[in-house]
């Protein structure tokens, strides 16, 4: 459930500052509204502020907060999960097959997606992964 729950996140908060920000929430509140009506309009409204706050940590370049929205929408998504865990395929299909073709044609030419890491390392072995820039140093 968490590598769903982590995915689905990072394609909402991605989808939140592309041009296609208004269909990725239709396509969530939707849902939203037809497996939990009474939550959906505090859901969209969820959404919008998000928007607000992944713009602004977009044109100030702050990672951390992008981070927290992630965080928050991984939290919305699990309780979700938690009290009904037949939604997980669900979520997967709507993610896939609805936001994360939104995310293919951004304004800045960039591509939004999500990765998975696995590694194991046993012994002395380490392990280093990441998404993006990674600093390792010595002693």
């Amino acid at each position: 459930m968490d590598a769903i729950v982590t995915s689905a996140a990072t394609a909402l908060v991605g989808a939140m500052v592309t041009d296609a920000w208004q269909q990725a929430r239709a396509v969530l509140v939707a849902w939203w509204r037809r497996i939990r009506p009474r939550q959906a309009d505090l859901v969209d409204a969820a959404f919008v502020e998000s928007r607000d706050r992944a713009l602004t940590a977009r044109r100030e370049r702050d990672e951390d907060a992008e981070t927290e929205l992630v965080a928050a929408w991984e939290g919305r998504l699990t309780a979700l999960l938690r009290d009904d865990p037949a939604l997980e395929d669900e979520l997967r299909r709507l993610i896939d097959e609805k936001v994360t073709p939104l995310l293919t044609g951004r304004e800045d030419g960039t591509r939004t997606a999500s990765h998975e890491f696995r590694a194991r390392a046993s012994g002395h072995g380490r392990v280093y992964q990441a998404g993006r820039d990674q600093n390792i140093h010595g002693p």
